[in-house]
């Protein structure tokens, strides 16, 4: 069994193992006496590799960038366990919810940008990260990637999930992630590669390291 992440447990929630953090509730998880939260796997793609146990390289502590935040619900479990933390959203909507998140997470720092223009943001995102987390449903996803690799450190991380529909509606998923891995292999090595679909259809989990 892959080992997680330190402030990452398994804990009895229900009568039910899962994942749990530290921190303060967000989306309505049940949350126990000592603190701990149960972390969703059905509503986090990262939550999902974890299961999967996928080696994602995390000891717990260290600095990410996280692409696609939403309203908070995988970023706040991420930063309950992680260093500082950037989570980049393109939608004045759920920033709105980020912005409440990050008032209980003094490491977690909401920033109202576009994954796809690292430019935007690279005054205020710190360089050689140790890991990049991302979740962005738009075409495009491994162009994204590549466009923010600027930030790893060289040693770093990219935990990615790959939604197959944001690509293309219509094609064959495996034909998909195969032109995605194609494309992010130009600044990445793909150190391992699991469908997530046990928890969320058509999407793949990838693990991979600068080049």
């Amino acid at each position: 069994m892959t080992d997680l992440p330190a402030g990452v447990e398994r804990r009895t929630f229900d009568g039910r193992e899962r994942l749990a953090t530290r921190g303060e509730t967000v989306y309505g998880e049940p949350r126990d006496d000592d603190g701990w939260r149960a972390w969703d796997a059905g509503r986090s793609k990262l939550g999902a590799m974890f299961e999967y146990e996928m080696d994602t390289g995390l000891a717990g502590g260290e600095s990410v960038l996280y692409l696609g935040a939403a309203s908070g619900t995988t970023v706040s479990h991420v930063a309950d366990f992680a260093g500082p933390t950037y989570a980049v959203e393109f939608a004045a909507r759920p920033v709105r919810d980020l912005v409440g998140v990050a008032e209980a997470r003094a490491n977690l720092f909401p920033l109202l940008k576009d994954a796809r223009k690292p430019e935007t943001y690279a005054h205020v995102v710190e360089s050689d990260l140790d890991c990049i987390v991302q979740d962005v449903a738009t075409r495009g996803q491994a162009t994204v990637a590549n466009r923010n690799r600027q930030f790893l450190a060289d040693d770093g991380r990219l935990l990615a999930a790959f939604k197959a529909r944001s690509e293309d509606v219509v094609a064959d998923p495996d034909e998909v992630f195969e032109g995605v891995l194609d494309e992010l292999s130009e600044a990445y090595e793909i150190l391992e590669t699991t469908r997530l679909d046990r928890f969320h259809d058509d999407h793949l989990g990838v693990v991979a390291r600068p080049r």
